[in-house]
């Protein structure tokens, strides 16, 4: 069976689409099929792929039409591209910052919630593994990705507004999307946490913070320490050549690990 998962915080700038990203590169190259569905209107996740995907082929990837289009066709097929064996991703474009406003033709703001979870269904069937990356806002949009998910990653940056920004985002889960909306299936997988600088008083603090809110059992064993590579990735796609490049791609093996173990977890009670 698809399990899908969002990686999300209320913070911009924490790390929500390197994360996802490289997370589901590693699922693809243990063999999963992997979508990996960019929800951000900014489109990061796609730039970043497209990238890539010119770094493994040399050839640039198109989409048939822009994600909203797809989305008034019924149809988001049209928004596939092929990044490599077994990774795709469901591409973004700046159009998509109309989508709550294309919704409010559904009337029932509980209906409109669920509309993107049915237009992904017949997709997402054909993989194991869905990622969701989605903005850093209380939208629509992020409600959607949040109620077609089975899981939720919850990204925290060391820093106090990250802190905040995840500690609101797992009350509006609770409150909203499962409360509220009715979310079938969605559980928090755990607090993955991007340290701005190792050993630093505000990273040690905020982790601190982190484990006497959430609890240690809740916080990921393994940590994103900062990396110039994958700052880097941002602007040259992913590379997979160097020694710097198997470093990170270790660091996203542990941490995948951990996230599938946890699910295992909570999947066995």
């Amino acid at each position: 069976m698809t399990q899908t998962i969002t990686f999300g915080n209320f913070k911009g700038g924490v790390g929500k689409t390197s994360n996802s990203t490289l997370v589901a590169l590693d699922l693809s190259n243990r063999g999963y099929k992997t979508l990996l569905v960019d929800l951000d209107p900014q489109g990061n996740a796609t730039n970043l792929l497209l990238n890539t995907k010119v770094n493994i082929d040399g050839k640039v990837g198109h989409f048939k039409k822009s994600l909203m289009a797809s989305i008034e066709d019924g149809d988001l097929t049209q928004s596939l591209i092929h990044i490599k064996e077994n990774f795709d991703i469901l591409a973004s474009a700046p159009d998509f910052a109309l989508f709550p406003r294309y919704m409010e033709k559904i009337k029932d703001y509980n209906e409109r919630v669920k509309e993107f979870s049915n237009l992904i269904k017949p997709i997402k069937d054909k993989y194991d593994y869905v990622i969701i990356d989605t903005p850093p806002t209380i939208s629509l949009i992020t409600d959607s990705a949040l109620y077609a998910s089975d899981y939720c990653v919850i990204v925290m940056q060391t820093h106090e507004h990250s802190f905040e920004g995840a500690q609101a985002f797992i009350e509006y889960i609770q409150e909203q999307v499962i409360n509220t909306y009715k979310a079938p299936r969605l559980e928090i997988v755990g607090i993955l946490a991007v340290l701005l600088q190792a050993g630093a008083p505000v990273d040690e603090a905020t982790i601190q913070n982190a484990i006497n809110q959430f609890g240690t059992e809740n916080i990921f064993k393994h940590k994103i320490h900062s990396m110039q590579r994958i700052k880097r990735y941002g602007i040259t796609g992913i590379t997979f050549n160097t020694q710097f490049d198997r470093r990170v791609f270790k660091v996203y093996r542990d941490v995948t690990d951990e996230m599938l173990k946890r699910m295992e977890a909570i999947e066995n009670g």
